[in-house]
This record gives C-alpha cells, sequence and structure tokens, in this order.
C-alpha cells in the first residue's frame, strides 16, 4: 500500500510497470510468487488512487466555482454598510456642529445682561467713590475717568464720548454702545453691584472671547462677521465696565502709607521679667521736625543697616488699604483681562500675527532717549516734567485704569506732605524777623531737613504702592505667565503661526511684560517727580541757587517763599546756609537714592522689561541725584563767590578801629556749618567739576581743598583791605592796616587752627569743634601774622629814637648848683620832649585802635611794652635824678614808667 498522503503516479509511470509485469509472467511458466502478488496488489491501488485523485480534482475545481460565486454576491453588502457607518459619523458630527453653533449665536443674547449690569454697578460704584472724594476735598486725587462722573449730570455719556476720541474704529461702536446704554437708563441708579455679579460678568465675558474665536475659525460663515462684530461690542463695555471698577476701588482706597504711632513699642522686644518693653527707637516725628544734620546722617546709617528699612524711615508706614472684597474683586478683574493680546491701543480678541505683535509700539509715556529726564514745568508748580501728566497707554484698559489711579492717590499722599512740612515751618518762623540773617538760616535749614523727610516719606510712598502692586497686579501676571486658557483661543493660547500668546509658561508675552512693567512705574514716577520738584525749589527759592552773588534770590525782587531774605545773595552767612542745606539734601539723596531707585523698580524680577530699557520713574530717579549734585555744586559756588566778591569798603566790611572783619567770622562760620558733610561733598566732587578742584572721579579732592579754596580767598579779600587801609589818607593808615591783618590772622587761628593735642588729620572735628590740622594752615597764617605783627612794632620804633644815651662830658652843670647849664639841659630837654611829643602822637593814634580777643590784647601790649617800655624805664631812670629845668621839671617828667604802662594797659580795649 501506497503511503497515505502520497502523491499519485504519473500515468507513464503505470504504463511502464504493467509493461514489466507483464514481461515476467510470460517468461516464466512457473506460478506467480509472493511479490508477484504483492505488484499485482500494487498495481490495483495505483488505480483506485487515480480514481480518486480525478475525483478530487473534479471537487476542488467546483468548490473555487462556488467560492467565487460568493464572494460575488456579499461584496456590495459590506461596501454599502460602511458607507452608512461613515453617513451615521458625519450626521452626528454635524448635529454637534449645529447645536455648538446655536450656543454660540447665543452668546450676545446671553451675556450681554451681565455685561450690561456690570457696566452700570461700576459706573454708579465710581460715581459714588467720586462724590465722597469731593466731598472730603480730595477731588485732586480722582483720575481722568471719575472726574468725568462728576463733572456732568449724564456722567456715561460725558465719559463715553471722551472715551470715543481716543479710541480707534471699532472701539468706537463700543463707546457707541456705552451712550446708547446711558440715554436709555433713566429710571433711577441700579442697585450696588454684588461680588457674585462681577464674576458673572467677567464669565461672561470670558465666553464672550470663546466665541470670538470660534467665529473667527470660521471665516466663511456669512453670518460670522456680524456676529464678531456684536461680540467685539459687547467685550468693549465689559473692558470699560471692569476699567471704571478698577479705578473707583483703588482710588477709594486711598494712601497705602499710615502714621506712625510716635513711641509705640517694639512689638518684637521681649519683655523680661521686672523689665519694661523698651521704646521703639524710630524717631518721633516731633523730634524730626528739630533734627540736626548729624542726627539724621546717624539715624539714617542705622537704618540702612537694618534688613526692615521700611520700619526704619519716614514717619509714616506702609499698609495694604484695600478690603478682602476689593482684592478679591480686582484680582478677578486682573485674571479675567491679563492674558489677552493687545494691539497696542486696546485688548485684541483674536491673537495677533508673530508679525505685528513684534511691531506693537512700547508703552506711553517712556522715558526720554539717554534716560535724561529735562524739567518742562515751573519750579514750584508740584512737577518737574510732563511725563506723569500724560495719560498712561499700555494697550491693556486695565493696567491704564490702576496707573492712573494709584498715580494720583500716590501723588497726592506725597504732595500732602510736603504741603504740611512748609505749613508747619512758616509757622515756626519768628514773626517780625523774617528778613533777618538768623531767621534765614534758619529757615534754610528746616527746608533741607524737611526735603530729607519728604525723600524717606516718597521712598514709604513707593514701598505701600508696591505692596498694592503685589496684591493685585502680581497674581494675574503669574496666571498669565502660566499660560491658563482653552484651546478655544482664550488666555494662554497660542497664534496661528504657533506664537504664545499669554506666555505659554514662560513668563507673559514681551509686550505684556513691559506694560506690567510701565504701569508701576507709572505709579512711582509721580512720587519721585514730586519729590523732585520740592527738592529743586529748597534749591532755587529757599536756597537762592536761582540767583547769583549781587542779585536778589528771588529773581524779582521778591523774598523766597518761607522768609528768605532777597538780596541775601551776598552775605556770605547766607550763602554758607545755602550751602550747609545742599550738602544736607545730597546727604539724604546719597544714602536714601539707591533705596529709592530700587523700590521704583518692578516687584517682580521676570516683569521688569528689557534690561536695557529705562522706565520713567528710574530716569527720576537718576535726575533726582543729578539736579541734587548740581544744584548744591551751585550752592558751593555761591559760597565761594561770596568770599570773593566780599566788598572791600564800607564800615561793615572794613572796620574804622581795625577789628576782626565780618567776613572773617562769616568764612568760620561758613567752613563749621559745611564741615560735618565731608561724604556729601565726596559725591559732588565726584560728579562734578568745580573751579578750585577741576578733577572729578577718584581723583577728586575731600573737603580740605575747597575749606583751602575760601581761606584762601579770604586772605586775599583781607589783603585787599588792608591795602585800602594804606591808601587813606592820615597817619593811622599803616598801623592800622598792620593791625587789621594781626587780628584777622589771629582769630583765624584761634578758631581754625590745630589745638595743641591734634592729632594732624585732616579736618579733624565736625561742626564747632572743626579744626584745619593741615600743616599749611598754621604755617601760613603764623607767617602772616608774625609779619604784620613785626611791621606793626615798627610804628612804636620811633620813640626808641629819643632814648638816647648823653655823654657825660656833655653834661654840665652850672657853678656851685646842681643844675645842668643851658646847654646840657637842652639835650636832655629835647629827647624828654621829643619821646613826649612822638608818644602822644602815636598813642592818639593806636588807642582808637581794637582787639576784641584778650589774648591777643595782652599779647601785643606786651609786645608794645617791649618795644620801648624797658629803654624808657632806664633812660627815665638815669635822667629823672638830673635837674635839666628850673621851673618846667614835671612837665618833661610827666610821664612816667608806671603811667606809661598803665596808658598801654588801656591800648585796643573794646570801644
Amino acid at each position: 500500500m501506497a503511503a497515505v498522503g502520497a502523491p499519485p503516479p504519473s500515468s507513464g509511470g503505470l504504463q511502464s510497470a504493467a509493461a514489466a509485469l507483464a514481461l515476467a509472467s510470460s517468461s516464466s511458466l512457473h506460478p506467480p510468487s509472493e511479490s508477484q502478488s504483492r505488484i499485482a496488489q500494487l498495481e490495483s491501488a495505483l488505480k483506485s488512487m487515480s480514481a480518486t485523485t480525478a475525483s478530487a480534482c473534479r471537487a476542488c475545481d467546483g468548490l473555487s466555482r462556488r467560492s467565487r460565486h460568493l464572494d460575488s454576491l456579499t461584496s456590495p453588502a459590506s461596501e454599502t454598510s460602511a458607507l452608512l457607518a461613515r453617513t451615521s459619523a458625519h450626521l452626528n458630527a454635524t448635529s454637534a456642529v449645529l447645536r455648538d453653533a446655536r450656543e454660540k449665536f447665543d452668546t450676545v443674547g446671553d451675556c450681554e445682561p451681565s455685561v450690561e449690569r456690570l457696566f452700570w454697578g461700576a459706573r454708579e460704584a465710581c460715581r459714588e467713590v467720586a462724590a465722597h472724594a469731593e466731598r472730603q476735598g480730595r477731588g485732586g486725587v480722582l483720575p481722568p475717568s471719575m472726574r468725568q462722573l462728576i463733572d456732568s449730570s449724564s456722567g456715561a455719556s460725558s465719559g463715553g464720548k471722551s472715551r470715543a476720541d481716543d479710541l480707534s474704529r471699532s472701539a468706537k461702536i463700543a463707546a457707541k454702545s456705552v451712550l446708547e446704554l446711558a440715554s436709555s437708563s433713566e429710571a433711577g441708579s441700579p442697585a450696588p453691584l454684588t461680588e457674585q455679579e462681577l464674576y458673572a460678568g467677567a464669565d461672561a465675558m470670558e465666553i464672550v472671547r470663546d466665541a470670538h474665536a470660534y467665529f473667527a475659525r470660521r471665516r466663511e460663515w456669512k453670518s460670522a462677521r456680524d456676529v464678531r462684530s456684536d461680540l467685539d461690542r459687547v467685550h468693549r463695555v465689559g473692558v470699560d465696565a471692569m476699567g471704571l471698577l478698577v479705578a473707583g476701588h483703588l482710588t477709594g482706597a486711598g494712601a497705602a502709607v499710615r502714621r506712625k504711632v510716635d513711641g509705640a513699642p517694639d512689638p518684637k522686644a521681649r519683655k523680661g521679667r521686672g523689665k519694661s518693653v523698651p521704646k521703639r527707637v524710630a524717631t518721633s516725628a516731633a523730634e524730626r521736625a528739630e533734627e540736626t544734620a548729624a542726627a539724621a546722617r546717624d539715624r539714617l546709617q542705622e537704618a540702612l543697616q537694618n534688613r526692615d528699612l521700611m520700619k526704619s524711615v519716614g514717619e509714616y508706614e506702609e499698609y495694604l488699604p484695600l478690603s478682602t472684597r476689593a482684592v478679591r474683586e480686582l484680582r478677578a478683574i486682573f485674571e479675567c483681562l491679563g492674558g489677552m493680546p493687545s494691539d497696542g491701543r486696546g485688548l485684541a480678541l483674536q491673537p495677533l500675527k508673530p508679525s505685528l505683535a513684534r511691531a506693537l509700539p512700547p508703552p506711553a509715556p517712556a522715558a526720554p532717549a539717554g534716560g535724561k529726564v529735562l524739567r518742562t514745568e515751573k519750579v514750584g508748580s508740584g512737577r518737574y516734567a510732563d511725563l506723569t501728566l500724560k495719560p498712561l497707554r499700555t494697550g491693556y484698559p486695565h493696567l491704564d485704569a490702576y496707573g492712573e489711579a494709584r498715580r494720583s492717590v500716590a501723588y497726592a499722599s506725597v504732595d500732602g506732605y510736603c504741603r504740611q512740612l512748609r505749613n508747619a515751618r512758616k509757622k515756626s518762623l519768628p514773626g517780625g524777623s523774617a528778613a533777618s540773617a538768623s531767621a534765614h538760616a534758619k529757615n534754610v535749614d528746616a527746608a533741607a531737613r524737611d526735603a530729607v523727610r519728604c525723600i524717606e516719606h516718597a521712598m514709604v510712598v513707593c514701598s505701600g504702592e508696591k505692596g498694592v502692586y503685589r496684591c493685585v497686579v502680581a497674581p494675574s501676571a503669574s496666571a498669565a505667565g502660566r499660560g491658563e486658557g482653552g484651546e478655544e483661543g482664550g488666555r494662554g493660547g497660542t497664534t496661528p503661526g504657533g506664537s504664545s500668546v499669554g506666555g505659554g509658561g514662560g513668563g507673559p508675552d514681551p509686550h505684556y511684560r513691559r506694560a506690567l512693567a510701565a504701569s508701576y512705574s507709572y505709579v512711582a514716577a509721580a512720587a519721585v517727580d514730586r519729590l523732585l520738584d520740592l527738592v529743586e525749589y529748597t534749591f532755587m527759592r529757599e536756597a537762592g541757587c536761582a540767583s547769583q552773588p549781587g542779585q536778589s534770590s528771588g529773581g524779582d525782587g521778591s523774598t523766597a517763599e518761607g522768609g528768605s531774605a532777597a538780596g541775601a545773595g551776598t552775605d556770605i552767612r547766607a550763602a554758607a546756609s545755602a550751602a550747609a542745606a545742599g550738602l544736607r539734601v545730597v546727604d539724604g539723596v546719597r544714602m536714601l537714592g539707591p533705596s529709592l531707585s530700587k523700590l521704583c523698580e518692578s516687584p517682580l524680577p521676570d516683569l521688569r522689561g528689557d534690561p536695557g530699557e529705562a522706565t520713567i520713574a528710574s530716569a527720576l530717579c537718576i535726575s533726582l541725584h543729578r539736579s541734587t549734585v548740581k544744584n548744591c555744586a551751585k550752592t558751593l559756588e555761591n559760597l565761594a563767590r561770596s568770599v570773593q566778591l566780599d566788598p572791600l569798603d564800607g564800615p561793615r566790611h572794613r572796620p574804622a578801629d581795625a577789628r576782626v572783619a565780618t567776613v572773617s567770622s562769616d568764612v568760620v562760620h561758613a567752613v563749621r556749618v559745611i564741615s560735618p558733610f565731608v561724604s556729601a561733598y565726596r559725591s559732588v566732587s565726584k560728579r562734578r567739576s568745580l573751579p578750585w578742584d577741576p578733577n572729578v572721579g577718584d581723583g577728586a579732592g575731600e573737603m580740605d581743598v575747597f575749606v583751602r579754596f575760601l581761606v584762601k580767598q579770604l586772605l586775599i579779600s583781607l589783603s585787599g583791605k588792608a591795602q585800602n587801609y594804606r591808601n587813606d589818607e592820615g597817619p593811622d593808615s599803616q598801623a592800622k592796616s598792620h593791625l587789621f591783618m594781626m587780628n584777622n590772622t589771629f582769630y583765624l587761628l584761634e578758631l581754625l587752627g590745630p589745638n595743641d593735642d591734634a592729632d594732624g588729620a585732616e579736618g579733624g572735628g565736625g561742626g564747632e569743634d572743626y579744626r584745619i590740622t593741615a600743616p599749611w594752615f598754621r604755617q601760613k597764617l603764623t607767617k602772616s601774622f608774625e609779619s604784620e605783627k613785626a611791621r606793626y612794632l615798627a610804628c612804636w620804633e620811633v620813640l626808641n629814637r629819643h632814648l638816647t644815651d648823653v655823654d657825660n662830658r656833655d653834661l654840665a652843670y652850672q657853678s656851685g648848683k646842681e643844675v645842668l647849664s643851658l646847654e646840657s639841659g637842652r639835650l636832655l630837654k629835647s629827647r624828654f620832649s621829643g619821646f613826649i611829643e612822638d608818644f602822644e602822637r602815636v598813642y592818639v593814634v593806636h588807642r582808637n585802635f581794637t582787639v576784641i580777643d584778650p589774648k591777643l590784647r595782652e599779647t601785643l601790649q606786651g609786645d608794645v611794652r617791649g618795644v620801648f617800655l624797658g629803654r624808657y624805664q632806664a633812660f627815665f631812670d638815669k635822667y629823672s635824678r638830673i635837674q635839666f629845668s628850673k621851673k618846667n621839671m614835671e612837665n618833661y617828667l610827666k610821664y612816667t614808667p608806671q603811667k606809661l604802662d598803665s596808658l598801654i594797659g588801656q591800648l585796643f580795649a573794646m570801644q
């Protein structure tokens, strides 16, 4: 048997096998063997297998035909089933699109009531805040948008018209709708806006934005354009409403500072057993009103070393003026509007193309090129530049509303404090003596002290405004940076080109970052601008920087406000008070300026705009330092010029009795009042080239250079006055010139010269203890004093020519008498009479001179005695015993040495 499943043999093989079997049977007559029988069986099996294979092939052919027929029957049914499935999916998608489109088409009708309610509620809330501010006399703090609600009875109409002038074509459509809403509401004011209504309005605006993005992707729809226009109108009404609400909340909150409680205990101090809680270290307002420059410097240095600087400066402290509900509402508004794109003028409901986003204009107002702000307003007007008077235009209405509202509040806070200090200073001036030098000096010093106090207050105001910014604006900025929003083009979405709108997790986009920095800078700039005007007013009007020596300080002959005497430019003491006041202001700016500049920076490090882009607040801080240094340099130059231009004649400038000149005491006073400000002078000399010190930077000189220049100019002035003494006609001209120089040089040595225990340091001490310990001072003045004293004593040397001895051989007596002969007596008579005549002539001249210093007076009297009194004593003792006159002996001997000593002791007495 063939194996099952073996392939059937071919027909040729079967025929050959049969032939072989036939040959074998014919060739042998023997019966078949076992092999032959098996072959026969194999042949039979092969035949059966062949028949079976043929039948199986026929069956396979049949099955193939039937299979092909079945396939031709089932294929059309499968295709039809797939088409039906796709058709069902398309119908379902179309139904969903229709439902979604129906909802989007109904967005205007669904959301407009909530937005209108938000607008009217915000309008009424702003009107109440504005009316309350007007009743309290604080109408000046209202931003323009709120002031319009008070100026007219139809506040919304006037506000809408004014806004329509500044908006683009699409924005005017929104403004027109506001006017329509205003004209249609005549049934009375609506109920106050609730917090839930605000949230509903914010949600409605989110829905409006999503619907606008929905139709923006379906521009091929014929009705899409009209629907987008309506959505834009509703959204702009909501943006205006939120802007009004932001302005109302931030204006009505008031200043972000409050007065400290003087003498309040330090809450961090621990109360020990049996010990009382120590008082607050901060100085009270009453003490600061009389604070000296040294005390203020020590206090500020201690404050700068304190980690919490704001608790150590100023009479006010920062605090958050907003209620909890106001904070929640403001955060909701900023979060609703914060991440939207802007076209540079307002919010855009659709993302901008990358090319347009890169070409957006920067926020306005912007700092001038180079960051140098020039004065545009009048000194004393309360403004330095018009930058903060310009409306804020960042492209984000909520940031504009925040900036203008807090700008007005910050300015009013600093301005009110400045006016308060000025009024208090006016009241403290003594009545009837406003034109005196002491009153002028006191007023100038008080003005400088108040200027430093205003710097401290401006720092506290900026710190408080930074707290408001962190509380209200910063959270929404962080949310915009995280890219919140849906895929329908909401906040944090992406433009079709793939550019980030809300920052995409990497922080806000550059334009929004600049807008955030510009809005805070706008607020801080208002405080710095008011401070800058006050500082320049202190220099120009109070200190008289606007006038040169020899001109009136007011420029028009009027006195400066606060009692400054006009025409004080030629007075050295007035110039010295102005210089000391300027250095005091520089000291305050030098110590507090960096902290103020840091407070004017954006509170968030990643929201400060481009590193090289200066904000108006930082530019004004730089201008504050520049202006202070420049004006202080002017006061120093005016002081030096006043010494140079001190008149050489006149009883006040050139005393008739040769006493110490007024210019000497004035220069000593000037040196003492400016000496405590060594660091402040260094700040000026490093940045300004001065006539006596042209070097700047590290090569600039110290205070000793200026003091040396003042002393040099003083000695030149004294030499000119002494020369005018010599030019006078009279016997006392020479002596008066020499004594005048002696009086003044000795006065300077006594008051400014080094003490015996001086250590040789430059400019030891300060104020009344200031001493010029440099060797040049003692050497120069001592040399001048000794030279003038020698010349002065030479005036007394004329008496010694009569005190010569007479040769004994020339003394002949009358015969039998003790009386000299006539010829011999004439020799002694001429000597005594000549001495008497010259002494009386010299004494009459010198007894009118004055030496105020008792030490110098005694020294000069001793020196005068040393010139001739010793020789006269010997001459008198020798020849007074000889009778050289018969009748008039007492006339020749009327001046005994004791009497001369007494007369010399009466010299130089104060007249």
